[in-house]
């Protein structure tokens, strides 16, 4: 979804120094492509990441921000990830990280940071560049994604 409430700018924008903290470069903010989004995707030397960003304003009981991501969610960020790396062709590692953050509501202060890198693994096969398998086409930006004609 794309980020319009204060909280979730707030968040994103956090997560996205936590990333660079720890020497990956941003290249996506909310990247999409028809019905999938992925948050943030952010890249060093070695790996690809594709992270989840939940800001909220409190735990919600004893469940933390990052606990919120479900196997839907896992799902489409997987496929989300299939089409990135057939586009840009990438040959990097991929990662799936979690980020969750407890903003304060009125100050905008992060009073809570978790990352869970390596969140979650799809089945290693359905994640590399040649994937793809071109039976729907993927229209992003102009371009479509799909099988490359022989």
């Amino acid at each position: 979804m794309f980020v319009t409430d204060p909280i979730g700018i707030i968040g994103e924008t956090e997560a996205a120094r936590m990333l660079e903290a720890k020497g990956f470069k941003i290249l996506e903010h909310n990247w999409r492509m028809g019905h999938l989004e992925v948050d943030l995707i952010a890249a060093n030397k070695t790996e690809i990441v594709f992270a989840e960003v939940k800001a909220r304003t409190s735990t919600f009981g004893n469940r933390m921000p990052e606990e919120y991501v479900d196997e839907n969610k896992k799902r489409r960020m997987t496929a989300a990830a299939n089409a990135y790396i057939k586009y840009h062709k990438i040959e990097k590692t991929p990662r799936f990280d979690i980020i969750g953050l407890i903003v304060h509501p009125q100050t905008g202060e992060i009073t809570y940071r978790g990352h869970l890198e390596n969140a979650f693994m799809p089945r290693l096969r359905t994640i590399h560049a040649n994937s793809f398998s071109g039976v729907l086409g993927w229209h992003h930006r102009g371009h479509t994604i799909g099988r490359k004609k022989k």
